[in-house]
């Protein structure tokens, strides 16, 4: 057989067929339909297709992240409606207010797996590729349609292979290298393909650091993102996986519409300026920015390892004058553990603010809405403008490490050079 990259294996085996290739539309069948706050809206859709039964209720798998606890009556109004069709349909996979943001919740929950399709109302539902999942995000309607019917059409992406190497500096983490390449290719560098990542500096990271590579990779306009699932993945899933698995892996001599290679021993911390993921410039050289505001969290870097790198940095020092320091959590769990290490007390006692596990002001919804012209520099994956809420409030992307140093310094540094 012709080899295959590893987007013609995964939607090949969705759609039960031997072999297909890029370019080519094939009706797939999801393994995890994901959707979360937006859930109401999809059933007022679902609703007008004269359907009343969702197809598979067992593969839903709905969470309320985005506005919680609910900041309006209409948002609360939202979650009611959307309980009560958890309820009516005999959706099982169901997390409620103060679990945490979906992608973080359904990977420790092992709701998705290697080799398998999530399709997700939600832009960031790449992020699964750190599983060496097919993740993708579909739109509000797309998904009423894979409720009615358990499938979709999906057109077969052309892939991009990125080749990472080196070894990673101190103070150099995966958001770094993320921000540079989005930075050197453009936001639609990806558009609509699968990047496969590869390398000695991939197989390094700690599986929280993989997951912010599939995920920022929706910023880069990509269909899917793919990291080969090795030991660290199947040992985390023991215990976890909620049915077998068979992981997939592209073979040798696929097809590649471009490769990249990247050697990450030269990179330095990287920030993305406003109103654009691919506006990249090194730290050193827009060094001293006043910050009104600085925020931990998100999808991206909302994880375990991204407090102990803030709480690292702020011990012993304090949030500056005139700058605030917003921390939230990916997930119930990541709150309990970091409360258990003692980071939520170091980064309390240093001056931050503590929000419930979730989304918060990362889409500007509520928790850390900007006033004009005040400026934030976030740990989130997208900086358009407008993006948290506040037209005229510019937003900066930044690893963990560079928000927390900017926080205590009331301007943004490079924290290898806090004294």
């Amino acid at each position: 057989m012709t080899p295959a990259t590893f987007a013609e294996k995964a939607l090949a085996r969705a759609a039960g067929l031997p072999s297909v290739t890029a370019g080519q539309i094939v009706d797939a069948r999801p393994d995890v339909a994901l959707s979360h706050d937006n859930t109401a809206a999809i059933y007022q859709t679902f609703k007008k297709l004269g359907v009343k039964k969702v197809r598979y209720p067992e593969r839903l798998a709905i969470t309320l992240d985005h506005a919680v606890p609910a900041p309006t009556t209409q948002h609360a109004q939202n979650h009611a409606e959307v309980r009560q069709f958890v309820k009516e349909q005999g959706v099982t996979t169901f997390f409620e207010v103060g679990r945490g943001i979906c992608h973080q919740v359904h990977s420790e929950e092992g709701v998705v797996l290697p080799g398998e399709l999530i399709l997700g109302s939600d832009s960031h539902t790449t992020h699964f590729g750190w599983l060496g999942a097919f993740g993708a995000g579909v739109g509000r309607s797309e998904m009423a349609a894979i409720w009615a019917t358990g499938e979709l059409w999906l057109r077969v992406p052309e892939s991009m292979k990125v080749v990472v190497t080196g070894e990673w500096p101190v103070g150099v983490t995966a958001k770094d290298f993320c921000l540079r390449l989005i930075g050197d290719l453009g936001v639609e560098g990806g558009i609509y393909m699968s990047i496969e990542f590869s390398g000695p500096a991939i197989s390094a990271l700690s599986l929280e650091s993989r997951a912010v590579i599939p995920n920022m990779m929706a910023e880069f306009g990509a269909k899917t993102a793919y990291l080969p699932p090795d030991e660290k993945v199947f040992k985390y899933l023991e215990g976890r996986a909620r049915r077998p698995y068979t992981p997939l892996y592209p073979d040798e001599g696929a097809t590649y519409v471009a490769e990249h290679h990247y050697d990450v021993s030269k990179l330095e911390p990287q920030v993305a300026c406003p109103d654009s993921p691919d506006n990249v410039r090194p730290v050193s050289e827009i060094a001293g920015t006043p910050v009104q505001q600085a925020f931990l969290g998100t999808c991206t870097n909302g994880r375990l390892e991204d407090f102990a790198a803030a709480a690292e940095i702020v011990k012993g020092r304090h949030v500056a004058a005139g700058t605030r320091f917003l921390m939230i959590p990916a997930s119930s769990v990541v709150l309990n553990e970091a409360l258990r290490l003692g980071y939520i007390q170091t980064l309390l006692e240093a001056g931050a603010v503590l929000g419930t596990p979730g989304c918060g002001p990362c889409m500007g919804n509520h928790m850390g809405v900007p006033a004009p012209k005040e400026v934030t520099i976030s740990t989130a994956n997208r900086n358009f403008r407008g993006r948290m809420g506040t037209p005229d409030a510019p937003i900066y992307l930044a690893s963990p490490a560079v928000v927390a140093a900017s926080a205590v310094a009331g301007k943004i540094v490079d924290p290898r050079d806090l004294s």
